[in-house]
């Protein structure tokens, strides 16, 4: 059985709380919260309104992904993703949305542009030190290994 970790949400939208669309479902949908619709042009980002306020609980963050749905009907996408909100943050919840697409793109009011994915974190305590480990990867990056 998961966990049930609570976090405390305001919703000053006219919009539906979020929440899972299926019991198999990582993330839960959130929405625009616009006066007016926000016209995107090819490339243009804009932060978008969610009207969602959270208390997330010490040791977990929300991440903000992109929705597959928007992404392929629209050419609509998370630019920064996955957006990392804190769990000491208490502000509005707003996406940065990107048009990919050749053609202006429009947010309506209660549009889903983005799943909210709450993950548990673990906090890194960093020692320096002269030297590390080998491994037989080594210091091979990026398409080093031909795929």
């Amino acid at each position: 059985m998961q966990e049930e970790v609570i976090v405390k949400i305001i919703n000053a939208s006219t919009n539906p709380v979020p929440s899972y669309a299926t019991e198999g479902a990582a993330g839960m949908d959130i929405r625009a919260f616009v006066l007016e619709p926000v016209s995107l042009q090819p490339l243009e980002r804009k932060l978008i309104p969610t009207g969602l306020f959270v208390e997330i609980p010490p040791h977990y963050e929300i991440q903000i992904r992109p929705r597959s749905g928007i992404a392929l009907k629209q050419g609509i996408t998370c630019l920064n993703t996955p957006g990392t909100i804190d769990s000491d943050y208490r502000g509005e919840i707003k996406v940065l949305l990107i048009n990919l697409s050749d053609q202006i793109q429009v947010i309506q009011n209660n549009d889903r542009i983005a799943q909210l994915i709450l993950a548990k974190t673990e906090k890194a305590h960093l020692q320096v030190v002269q030297q590390l480990n080998n491994t037989e990867r080594g210091e091979g990056g990026f398409g080093h290994t031909g795929v």
